[in-house]
């Protein structure tokens, strides 16, 4: 895909591979030349950061509830949770696409927020919970005996051990908000409320494809989940397997 970004039309088109070429730049400009570019980016970037900050907020929440809390129906909030998350969240999307009509929420970045924010919420809730689980409970009560009250210890003493899982949790929801294409498709038909998905399909066309260009926007498209993988790396590994551990 990298590759390919680089090479001319005739290149791309070619039956023999070429191996060795003189790169350029020709892809890229006419990507980046469409109409509303830097709209979909911004509208990609608010869209990825608000379901993330959203998701984390509210997991962290739940999953605090969840693993040190002892309530009736505890269990089937865990079993709802994990049904959600091995969900097909496709099956939704008519039943989204109503409902968004009905209230008069189509062709609107809150309403992305909101549909991305409930897909990265299962996974963040029962990832969080396993984290928070295996916090030892003794430097919670240690906190409390101290004069903390249980909102000042989670604070204090859980929350700066979450690093990781955080990690962990906000790269999923990244991924997954960043790269989502249906929802968006279904939801948001007018071009200054699209996100970068939407503005890889314009090189196809139904006169033609511009293999080029759409490789180009691809690879822009890739670079920035990349990056912010290979800074976590680390973290999201050690997040991940804290995560899993049973409370």
């Amino acid at each position: 895909m990298f590759a390919t970004s680089f090479k001319s039309d005739s290149q791309v088109l070619t039956r023999d591979p070429v191996f060795f070429f003189t790169p350029t730049f020709e892809h890229y400009s006419t990507a980046t030349g469409v109409n509303l570019f830097w709209t979909y980016v911004r509208n990609s970037l608010v869209v990825t950061v608000g379901a993330v900050l959203l998701a984390l907020a509210v997991a962290l929440c739940a999953a605090f509830a969840l693993a040190r809390m002892r309530f009736r129906g505890r269990r089937g909030m865990l079993l709802a949770v994990m049904m959600a998350q091995m969900a097909p969240w496709e099956i939704l999307i008519i039943v989204v696409y109503l409902n968004a009509r009905d209230l008069s929420m189509l062709n609107s970045i809150g309403t992305l927020v909101l549909v991305y924010f409930v897909m990265a919420l299962p996974f963040s809730i029962w990832t969080l919970r396993g984290f928070i689980a295996a916090v030892p409970k003794e430097l919670e009560e240690s906190a409390m005996i101290d004069g903390c009250n249980r909102g000042q210890a989670f604070f204090r003493v859980i929350f700066p051990l979450l690093g990781p899982g955080l990690m962990a949790t906000s790269l999923f929801g990244f991924i997954l908000a960043w790269n989502e294409y249906a929802m968006v498709l279904v939801l948001n038909k007018a071009p200054d409320a699209a996100t970068l998905p939407l503005w890889i399909t314009q090189f196809q066309t139904n006169f033609g494809n511009d293999w080029g260009a759409t490789m180009a926007a691809s690879s822009m498209f890739t670079v920035p989940v990349l990056l912010v993988f290979l800074v976590l790396q680390r973290r999201v590994t050690g997040g991940l397997a804290a995560g899993a551990v049973k409370g």
